[in-house]
């Protein structure tokens, strides 16, 4: 389906995520947050040197073909300091990034992005940067509240406040193809499990304004997605709204000659959702993955899962400022 082309090798680094943990073990593709900082020029080990953890996501993916080499930001995480405290400390070469995806319509995702592009665009000279966005991100959300109230969520920034800090906003439902066929931007991800149903709860305003309506399957998020030769495709899904598994199953169906290879990001098992964990685990195992990394909103009882299920060879979770290689 996608004209995507095969890189020679792929590297993503996390720039925010919930979790900090640089004293666990890890497989040899995998270096933790302390050697990238010292990669970065750190020469003595503080708390003022280390990143912060905070709640939500954003990698920092990079994709090599011989001389070549692209970068795309994948969601920018909830808040502006985190984007700057942490991309300081992991030398992030913010001019080197020529595109953003958002992921999804939620603050812990697109609260950091203003900043985000400011870095950019301070370090890249002011060259507009591709923003791709979904048209249905921007009405506001909320999540229910014992009782039966709801909490109202952050909204995001507009199309037009992204294009005031640097952007260019491609906002569409459809797949795109971009950086020299390097990187898959999916469309909305079909709904095919019985089992996966969102966002239990979930609620986003109504087209005037005026209500509250439900919204449990959030379909404005996408995936990101890259070739890697002799390996397969790589999977980022920030949240897996749609579901970890209909993710797999979308990007397995727009690639049916490639194998998959990874997944990384939040495959939202906790809370609500906590109920199908089983479920999740074993059907993750019929793609063959050589890698599962996860993350964010997955949830501890899920990775224990995961890793009692496929062992820490394959099971590495994300945590601020590791790098992964591929």
């Amino acid at each position: 389906m996608a004209l995507l082309e095969a890189v020679d090798r792929l590297e993503f680094q996390v720039l925010i995520d919930n979790v900090t943990d640089s004293l666990s073990t890890a497989p040899p593709n995998v270096t933790l947050e302390w050697p990238a900082l010292m990669r970065a020029g750190m020469r003595q080990l503080s708390g003022k040197c280390q990143c912060c953890a905070n709640h939500g996501l954003s990698l920092v993916v990079r994709a090599f073909r011989g001389t070549q080499c692209h970068a795309v930001l994948f969601d920018a995480g909830p808040v502006e300091f985190a984007v700057e405290y942490n991309g300081t400390r992991l030398g992030v070469d913010f001019g080197s990034i020529e595109a953003v995806v958002l992921s999804h319509g939620h603050w812990d995702h697109a609260g950091g992005l203003p900043t985000a592009l400011e870095l950019i665009e301070k370090a890249n000279g002011s060259r507009p940067i591709p923003c791709y966005l979904h048209p249905g991100m921007f009405r506001q959300r909320a999540l229910p509240l014992p009782g039966g109230k709801l909490l109202p969520i952050q909204e995001i920034p507009s199309p037009d406040d992204l294009a005031n800090k640097g952007a260019v906003p491609i906002v569409t439902t459809e797949p795109q193809v971009i950086l020299n066929e390097m990187f898959f931007v999916s469309g909305e991800i079909p709904r095919v499990t019985s089992y996966e149903k969102g966002f239990p709860g979930h609620k986003r305003r109504s087209e005037d304004g005026k209500s509250w309506e439900d919204d449990p399957l959030i379909v404005d998020e996408r995936f990101l997605a890259a070739h890697v030769k002799n390996k397969g495709i790589v999977v980022f899904t920030a949240c897996s709204h749609a579901g970890v598994v209909n993710v797999l199953k979308h990007a397995q169906s727009s690639f049916p000659s490639t194998p998959l290879h990874a997944v990384a990001g939040g495959f939202h098992l906790a809370g609500g959702n906590e109920t199908i964990i089983a479920e999740s685990v074993r059907d993750i195992g019929t793609f063959g993955l050589a890698q599962i990394a996860p993350g964010h909103c997955t949830g501890w009882r899920a990775v224990n899962a995961l890793v009692s299920a496929y062992g820490d060879s394959v099971v590495a979770p994300l945590a601020v400022g590791k790098i992964f290689a591929i």
